[in-house]
């Protein structure tokens, strides 16, 4: 078998093609999603509702309903019940997010073990990207379409609500709106993520891809479009390489993306220590100018006297 033919072996597998589809489907509204929760820091409520959708998810599997319905449900109460609890009480927000996500997560568990003697529902956890088939490819298509036009559509109106919620509400957005549409589209992508990284990992797709390009870039537009770069190129690569190391491909997809956060965060450094550096050289530069017209001035003056 030539080098060639063995680069292209995973590409020969229905499954390895389904894989790769669906993680770089899934990568773009996660992406997308991701650099809205770096700006705002809503890293813990990604996390909270990632893992507030088991339950659902469970509870789905009890009354025969579809899963994506009970998961959209349980990840919408979680951001209502901790936006409600955030603004009724003196708790802070990443407080009552902690409680909410690990109370629900532990309910999904308890109900899990309740069941787990009939299904096992180890691929929410952990994902099943070599599983997918045919609906599954289309339900990530449908999600990543549904999300990347709401985000074309109200990005700005998204980012001004983001940074100044004040200012938004004073140019008449309608701040309600944007909220809790934004977190519908989180719970929706985390309802499609289920199935490609599962629940404990969800969160790194909803938070590496924004943090890294974070590190690399200065307008929100480029960091819209590069992080959707390096989400698909993590996607594509860790569903790739683990066909190589007969790894899982969840976990090497989110290994990559935090090897490509370290090096991101390494060159942001040096960067940061060059451009310091840079800037002490000039300071030091214009306080010797600023001396030696000091030391010049009289000598002129002697001169002129002279």
């Amino acid at each position: 078998m030539t080098l060639i033919d063995t680069l292209l072996a995973p590409f020969q597998f229905d499954f390895m093609i389904n894989a790769l589809i669906v993680a770089m489907l899934m990568a773009i509204p996660m992406a997308l999603l991701s650099c809205f929760l770096v700006l705002k820091g809503w890293s813990l409520m990604g996390d909270a509702m990632s893992h507030a959708v088991f339950p659902g998810v469970v509870v789905s599997y009890l009354i025969g309903i579809p899963y994506a319905v009970g998961a959209f449900i349980a990840g919408m109460l979680c951001a209502v019940g901790t936006g409600f609890l955030d603004h009724h009480s003196r708790v802070k927000q990443d407080t009552v997010m902690g409680v909410v996500f690990a109370g629900m997560f532990g309910l999904g568990l308890v109900l899990y073990v309740k069941i787990q003697s009939e299904v096992h529902l180890d691929h929410i956890l952990f994902g099943d990207l070599l599983g997918v088939a045919g609906p599954d490819l289309l339900a990530a298509a449908l999600i990543a379409l549904i999300t990347t036009g709401v985000i074309g559509l109200k990005w700005k109106d998204l980012l001004l609500h983001a940074f100044d919620p004040a200012q938004a509400r004073a140019v008449g957005l309608k701040t309600g709106w944007l909220h809790y549409g934004l977190l519908a589209l989180i719970s929706m992508t985390i309802v499609g993520a289920l199935q490609v990284v599962g629940v404990i990992l969800a969160i790194a797709l909803l938070i590496a891809p924004g943090a890294i390009v974070f590190l690399l870039t200065r307008t929100f537009g480029a960091m819209l479009l590069l992080s959707v770069l390096v989400a698909v190129f993590g996607a594509f690569s860790g569903v790739y390489l683990s066909f190589f190391i007969d790894s899982a491909p969840a976990p090497t997809i989110v290994l990559i993306l935090s090897v490509l956060f370290v090096v991101a965060y390494v060159r942001a450094g040096r960067k940061a220590r060059h451009g310091q550096s840079a800037e002490r050289i000039g300071a030091r530069t214009r306080e010797a100018r600023r001396r030696a017209a000091a030391e010049c001035c009289p000598l002129i003056q002697n001169r002129q006297g002279f």
